[in-house]
């Protein structure tokens, strides 16, 4: 990992000597050491700390919202029948669309917010609902014959049957849900963001600035990846 890791700086370093424009390429150095500044300002550290706590936020509003929705979906038909087609609108509809309709509904700096939660619901919703149905039909007759309560059903057989399904929508969403409230934020521009710091470097040609924001951007979308997934497994 760490080999290809710097290939692909080298191949970044030989195209940037080569195109010789620091406007359309920057080189890795230049990066470097523009970020070890832009590190050293208190508007590079808010930005990070409000748009992970904006996102993270629409996250767990999505998680919560899509297991109860979910499980009772599987439960009760009319409820499934009810959400089916507003789970297809938002699964097939472009971010962007929503980006823009909900700029008009609510304020800029909770478009993230609501856009990550988008992102989150369906899948999370889709999975619980498997995962629930997935439950052996075969152990819940056993589970009835021997007159198990409903906390020890759901402890030996519903929560198995869910967490294969779960922990694996858990654990993607975050991802997707990352990125689009980071586009939200680019539509939304609210103060201070990362998605912001992003736009106004790309109006104002500051190369530099979007190199390193990018960098930022993935670099924590990979930590947050990373620390969901081990709290998914814990738990």
């Amino acid at each position: 990992m760490t080999l290809a890791i710097l290939f692909w700086i080298a191949v970044w370093q030989v195209l940037s000597v080569f195109l010789d424009n620091s406007l359309l390429i920057a080189s890795p150095l230049s990066v470097a050491k523009r970020l070890i500044e832009l590190a050293g300002t208190g508007q590079f550290w808010a930005s990070i700390v409000l748009s992970l706590c904006r996102i993270l936020l629409g996250y767990i509003i999505g998680v919560v919202g899509g297991v109860a929705f979910g499980l009772l979906g599987a439960k009760f038909s009319p409820v499934h029948l009810l959400l089916s087609p507003l789970m297809a609108v938002i699964k097939s509809a472009p971010v962007t669309s929503f980006v823009i309709l909900a700029l008009v509904w609510i304020k800029s700096y909770e478009l993230s917010t609501f856009i990550a939660f988008l992102m989150v619901f369906p899948m999370v919703y889709s999975s619980a609902m498997a995962g629930l149905q997935s439950a052996d039909p075969q152990l819940l007759e056993v589970a009835k014959v021997y007159g198990f309560s409903l906390p020890k059903t759901v402890k030996l057989i519903y929560i198995p049957a869910l967490r294969p399904f779960l922990l694996s929508s858990l654990s993607t969403s975050i991802g997707f849900a990352w990125k689009a409230g980071i586009t939200g934020e680019i539509f939304a521009l609210p103060k201070p963001a990362i998605g912001t710091m992003l736009y106004n470097a790309k109006i104002y040609l500051e190369t530099l600035d979007v190199f390193c924001w990018t960098l930022v951007i993935i670099g924590l979308s990979l930590l947050i990846e990373a620390v969901v997934k081990k709290l998914v497994r814990k738990i």
